[in-house]
């Protein structure tokens, strides 16, 4: 039986972009219950040599073996997923992210990443972002063992 299922990754479209970053403040809400944006947002849109990357959780999972606490899970849907309430705030997920999409802020201990809940991608004027499928098994990686398949 093939246990490959579709996990729904973040993808900016760079030539729509306009750098309005109305994705960056719909996101600081559903974290923060913020419009500011910036350190309040999963998703990092920045300009770069003159044209805007994304930087944001690309859903493989590395993170998950190294939370000492087991805090990180991949859910049915294959979102790796912070629990709050077994999270510590030590940060060695942040830490440890070999991208810098987890991210951490001065307002609260645990920290937060994207959940794939497209707040973005409905904020974005421009229709610059949208989710795209990907194989769970070609995104997937373990560090040490399989703690949170």
């Amino acid at each position: 039986m093939n246990s490959q299922r579709k996990i729904k990754v973040l993808k900016l479209y760079e030539e729509r972009c306009n750098g309005c970053f109305e994705c960056m403040k719909a996101c600081s809400m559903i974290h923060f219950k913020s419009k500011e944006g910036g350190e309040k947002s999963a998703i990092k849109i920045k300009k770069v040599k003159g044209r805007y990357i994304m930087n944001v959780c690309d859903q493989r999972g590395l993170c998950i073996d190294m939370c000492p606490v087991g805090a990180l899970k991949r859910k049915k849907n294959g979102i790796v997923w912070l629990d709050k309430n077994i999270c510590i705030g030590c940060q060695a997920c942040v830490g440890f992210c070999p991208i810098n999409a987890m991210r951490k802020s001065k307002e609260r201990i645990e920290p937060f990443k994207c959940i794939s809940c497209g707040a973005c991608i409905r904020a974005c004027p421009e229709k610059a972002l949208e989710f795209v499928e990907k194989d769970s098994e070609d995104i997937k990686q373990i560090v040490y063992h399989k703690q949170g398949v």
